[in-house]
């Protein structure tokens, strides 16, 4: 829209003295009521009739070519969403009833952009391969032989996410599980890296063996999509299931909000890059991952391990401002893209075990352990650090969890856990129980902690479609 026209309607809604207005339609009429509402700062209600999730995106932009303005934040998001409940009858499962729209956690990312040092203005967020795409989880076709073996491609998971399925212990519990819930696990050292796009994946069974193979084609010359290539070979034997899984990911993701500096050189005059579904920061990294899970079945019992070795290095082909990653999000410029994280090389490893023993054919526990550690890759006067000063030092993450789940009705059952984790070194940076503060900063003080702990109950009645 020319500016001129924005800004005669902004004149309209401040001179009726509004308090507040309802936008009805997809992309563009929301993207006009997240500008007007940034500018004059009054709510507004957004009557969504297509799903292309602009209303949970801070960002917008008005005008054209030079001459345009743009802004990212909370103001411009509506007080009120509201969507047509027929409309997600099409939507996979997995979609999200508690948002009414798919998925994003690059877009919860982005709605923190300039909030780094208020942590107490932030909301919840986390990056995911998930970004509120249309696919969200998997969308893929291909052929199948029973000799010849099944080959696919499109957007699908991770070899390295399918061990961590198939071997956690606790498998798909965000709520007691280290490797579900933080995703880097799956990922082979970054979340984003879980679900693979332009990918082709060939599995083939030869008696009790299997083997896979998957690659991702990088997605463009600038591009968080890039080269990917993860092999696996795993058997079956008398109840004894075992997999290795090797891989190597080119340009991975890590993506953070925006701090307050980098928000300002984004809004200041002509934007330097193309905003997308909304701008992020990042780290990128090429990453070696190796990965091992066993699972042995005896009557009533499971018993499950696992060990995974990551290698984070800087990247062969640094990722320049105007880069797109998961959902249409772009890596903005100001520096808010880092290359150079891992001059010494992050080595990541994380080990877990655990026991399912169930009790009835409808009842079951398990108990869970999962530990976590990394080396120090800090340079400079942080170099060889062991404690929460910087996140480069080493530390180490060490949970311990415990559920109970009766399947009590078809596709119902209900459940109860507790997780007791603690954090120590470099993996407690920023915790406000370690040496962290509200202002995002770290007290590296003699009397700042360590390390933070926590404990993690949970019950609840879930529906299985």
């Amino acid at each position: 829209m020319p500016r001129e026209v924005f800004e005669r309607i902004v004149d309209d809604i401040k001179r009726q003295k509004l308090d507040g207005f309802v936008v009805i339609g997809g992309g563009s009429p929301i993207g006009l009521a997240k500008a007007a509402a940034a500018t004059t700062k009054i709510p507004y209600i957004a009557v969504v009739t297509t799903y292309s999730g602009s209303e949970m995106a801070a960002r917008w932009r008005i005008g054209i070519a030079d001459d345009r303005i743009s802004g990212d934040g909370p103001a411009a998001l509506p007080a009120t969403a509201i969507y047509d409940p027929e409309l997600t009858l099409d939507l996979p499962p997995r979609f999200s009833a508690a948002s009414g729209m798919n998925a994003s956690g690059t877009g919860s990312i982005a709605l923190n952009n300039g909030l780094t040092t208020n942590l107490s203005a932030q909301n919840a967020f986390g990056d995911s391969s998930k970004g509120g795409q249309m696919f969200n989880n998997a969308a893929y076709f291909g052929i199948s032989s029973p000799i010849y073996g099944t080959f696919t491609m499109g957007r699908q998971s991770a070899l390295t996410s399918d061990l961590i399925v198939n071997y956690d212990p606790l498998s798909g519990s965000n709520a007691w599980s280290v490797i579900t819930y933080q995703g880097a696990n799956g990922g082979g050292g970054d979340t984003e890296n879980r679900i693979l796009d332009n990918s082709y994946e060939y599995r083939v069974n030869i008696g009790p063996v299997r083997l896979a193979g998957e690659i991702q084609a990088k997605n463009g010359g600038n591009s968080g999509t890039g080269n990917a290539f993860e092999g696996n070979i795993g058997f079956d034997y008398l109840g004894f299931s075992m997999d290795f899984v090797g891989g190597k990911i080119f340009d991975a993701i890590s993506a953070a909000p925006l701090s307050p500096t980098q928000l300002a050189a984004a809004n200041a005059g002509p934007a330097p890059v193309s905003a997308g579904e909304g701008l992020l920061a990042a780290t990128v990294s090429d990453n070696t991952v190796f990965s091992v899970g066993a699972r042995y079945v005896i009557g009533p019992w499971k018993l499950f391990g696992g060990y995974e070795h990551i290698d984070y290095s800087n990247p062969n082909n640094p990722l320049n401002p105007g880069a797109f990653t998961t959902g249409g999000f772009i890596l903005g410029a100001g520096g808010a893209i880092n290359n150079t994280n891992f001059t010494t090389d992050k080595i990541l490893q994380t080990a877990w075990f655990g026991v399912k023993y169930s009790i009835t054919p409808a009842l079951d526990i398990t108990g869970a352990y999962y530990h976590e550690w990394q080396n120090s890759f800090a340079t400079g006067v942080n170099a060889g650090c062991t404690d929460a000063r910087a996140s480069q030092c080493s530390g180490s993450i060490d949970a311990v969890s415990l559920v109970v789940d009766w399947r009590f009705a078809r596709h119902m059952d209900m459940y109860a856990g507790v997780m007791w984790s603690q954090v120590q070194g470099g993996l407690a940076n920023g915790f406000l129980l370690a040496n962290g503060s509200n202002t995002g900063a770290n007290n590296n003080t003699a009397t700042g902690g360590n390390k933070a702990s926590s404990y993690d109950p949970g019950i609840g009645i879930r529906y299985q479609f």
